[in-house]
């Protein structure tokens, strides 16, 4: 009779596989801890910034905060006595760095590192990585966190190189220049935009703000809480209600993704109170009313939430141009009509590259595939997890998963992950893979819904370069949670390499 080999004879004297975390924000964190309460120490994080945070360390603009409530917008395993509604870079940066210390990962991450290659080794059932240093390090599973606004996207626009003032993307903030009494100008209106234009406005000589088209805009009512709700709050019970009535309100109107569909009740109510605030707050300004209403159904693109920004839109040293940029001069910026305005900083609000998922990860799997090449300009993924011909891989925030509150889906994606590198140990197989079939048809279906959905109609950010959406799940976090958790071990298949073979540690 065949006897299994042990595990220490597969993973080595610990037991256990080793596991290479791409990435130390939520997704990688939520990973290392899930690691950890399985009895899995045998991981690293890889980090390419010099710390711990992703998204909240590089993005430290003026006014930067969550658009989603701070009680819902943090680990279920990590509750935190938030200062405000919608907490700012500063204290979720803080949280991250708390959440990394309370579960040990410390030791576990390589700050400064960046993974730039992976390539499967289908003799040895193991990941190879490449890193920046020039040495190579190896792992049994391979778990990618790099995010999903983690690249940003430079404009192109001529004679941007010639222009004589500071020039920066808002995720690389230079700091040292002081805006004080300054002509600056922010190019877009996205959800960054929309949080720096009221920080620095009351700073600033003057402030243009060009808007390429506008997107639909809602109030986010954020403040500090009061010392009686922060009070309130510390009590466990009290701050799961608030959490779990948070996630009520999100997932009401995500329910069988009608909120994204035009025709539907919801997403008519939903563009109507978005065309209220407009006309609320512009009343006296019907010039700048027409230029922020979109002519697209409602959500078309990100929605954006914001309180301060169609005010400051109304300052007296603020001027809205609805206008894209066509080049830039050594002193100015010139519009779509030809229009040159002289400024002397230029902060470009211009997003990010999200469809170009693992931009700068070149991962090889099975068969000798990129899998940039498999994808061909159309990134997809089983649940937005995992593909055929790459085993032991897995993505959190992938292809179809960009909906509803982010940090639940980042952490069922860390536990789908945790449960194969499970089963590896307990069933004593080298390789989980997810099947074709699986794939082909979680593919024709999430097209299938995404297809109705008014984010096929606009110019947005979801698209891959051939117009296909790409990006985003219509629905809500609690049904792709569930998906996860039913749809992973029957789509798998398992292999046990031939010949035992020495394990590089």
């Amino acid at each position: 009779m065949r006897v299994k080999p042990t595990a220490k004879e597969l993973f080595g004297a610990a037991g256990t596989p080793q596991v290479g975390v791409v990435g130390a924000g939520f997704g990688g964190i939520a990973a290392g801890v899930n690691l950890k309460r399985a009895g899995v120490s045998t991981f690293t994080i890889y980090e390419t910034s010099l710390g711990i945070g992703g998204t909240w360390w590089d993005n430290t603009y003026p006014g930067a905060e969550v658009d989603v409530p701070s009680h819902l917008y943090c680990f279920s395993f990590k509750p935190h006595h938030w200062t405000r509604t919608h907490a700012r870079q500063r204290e979720l940066q803080k949280y991250l760095e708390e959440t990394v210390d309370e579960f040990g990962l410390r030791p576990h991450v390589r700050p400064g590192v960046t993974v730039d290659s992976a390539t499967w080794d289908d003799d040895r059932h193991v990941w190879r990585l490449w890193l920046d240093d020039g040495t190579v390090d190896e792992c049994h599973a391979l778990v990618s966190a790099v995010g999903f606004l983690n690249v940003p996207r430079y404009p192109d626009w001529p004679g941007l190189e010639d222009f004589r003032g500071p020039k920066f993307h808002t995720a690389r903030w230079e700091h040292h220049h002081d805006l004080t009494g300054k002509v600056v100008a922010v190019v877009g209106t996205g959800s960054s935009a929309t949080q720096v234009v009221p920080a620095i406005q009351p700073v600033v000589k003057q402030l243009y703000v060009f808007q390429r088209e506008p997107g639909w805009v809602l109030p986010k009512g954020e403040r500090d809480l009061t010392d009686e709700e922060q009070a309130l709050l510390a009590r466990p019970w009290r701050r799961r209600r608030e959490r779990w009535r948070q996630r009520w309100l999100i997932e009401k109107n995500l329910w069988a993704g009608r909120l994204n569909r035009p025709g539907t009740k919801v997403n008519g109510l939903r563009e109507a109170q978005c065309r209220r605030y407009i006309d609320k707050v512009f009343a006296d300004r019907p010039d700048v009313r027409e230029a922020v209403t979109p002519t697209y159904p409602y959500p078309g693109k990100r929605p954006v939430i914001a309180s301060t920004f169609y005010p400051a839109l109304k300052k007296d040293n603020v001027t809205l141009v609805p206008k894209a940029v066509t080049r830039v001069t050594g002193a100015g910026i010139v519009d779509a009509d030809g229009v040159e305005r002289r400024v002397d900083v230029i902060a470009m609000a211009t997003g990010f590259q999200a469809a170009n998922y693992l931009a700068r990860l070149r991962v090889v799997g099975r068969d000798g595939v990129g899998l940039h090449d498999l994808w061909a300009g159309e990134p997809h993924a089983y649940l937005g997890i995992t593909v055929p011909g790459f085993p032991n891989f897995f993505m959190l925030y992938g292809p179809g998963t960009n909906g509803g509150e982010l940090v639940m889906t980042l952490e069922s994606q860390a536990e789908y992950a945790v449960r194969a590198v499970k089963r590896m140990i307990r069933e004593r197989v080298t390789a989980v893979e997810v099947k074709p079939t699986f794939e082909r048809a979680w593919t024709r279906w999430l097209d299938s819904k995404i297809a109705a959905t008014s984010w096929t109609m606009t110019s947005n950010y979801f698209k891959a370069p051939t117009g296909k959406v790409v990006t985003q799940w219509p629905y809500g976090n609690m049904y792709y949670r569930l998906l996860t958790k039913a749809l992973g071990r029957i789509s798998e298949t398992t292999r046990r390499r031939v010949a035992l073979k020495p394990q590089r540690r």
